[in-house]
């Protein structure tokens, strides 16, 4: 029998490095007791990282100097989002970032939200939750969220082939068949360019 630190590790370790996470994602293996534990234990050892009270990562290491990198802000949303229940989608600033399709490294990651609007200082940045009524948000990829808000950011007369070679770039190309289908909530021309990318990157 696995002990439950054991079970807690190997779970970080199958989400890989950038992870973010709460004890609320690994309660299906043991007590809160033994949970609280097994996390406190894996910090005290820098195995993973406290990112804010009560939630962690796993981080990543530059190549370059052999040191942890800052937190993925966008980990840190989705395990905020797991740990309370809150639907979110990026902003449309923010899917750009991750997306690739803007150069700039925000102060701000921006997330919308059906919870409460709410402001985290992690590091030198902000990770900043707005509360909306979220009209586009049942889409079962991530990805599908990240090319909408990227894409009405833009506007249909920006997307142009540099735009779907990023966009194509950013994502494998199975993803874009299954995206297809993710979407048909998305503005038509929103679904009519993701339709397009896909019949060009897997036809």
């Amino acid at each position: 029998m696995q002990s439950v630190e054991n079970k807690v590790i190997s779970r970080i370790y199958g989400n890989q490095r950038g992870w973010a996470f709460s004890k609320n994602d690994f309660l299906d293996l043991g007590s809160d007791a033994l949970i609280r534990k097994a996390l406190s234990s894996l910090e005290s050892r820098a195995t993973i990282r406290r990112v804010l009270r009560g939630l962690y990562d796993y981080p990543k290491v530059s190549s370059l100097i052999a040191e942890p990198m800052g937190p993925d802000l966008d980990q840190v949303a989705r395990a905020l989002a797991r740990k309370y229940a809150w639907r979110i989608q990026p902003s449309e600033n923010t899917a750009l970032n991750l997306l690739g399709l803007s150069t700039q490294v925000p102060a701000q990651a921006v997330y919308l939200s059906d919870g409460p609007s709410k402001t985290y200082e992690i590091g030198k940045r902000q990770l900043v939750f707005k509360k909306r009524s979220l009209k586009e948000s049942g889409f079962k990829q991530r990805e599908s969220e990240l090319v909408v808000q990227a894409l009405k950011a833009l506007g249909k007369d920006r997307i142009d082939a540099d735009v779907r070679k990023k966009l194509t770039e950013a994502i494998p190309a199975p993803v874009w068949k299954r995206m297809v289908r993710d979407a048909k909530t998305a503005p038509a021309w929103v679904h009519e360019i993701i339709r397009r990318i896909s019949d060009e990157v897997y036809p």
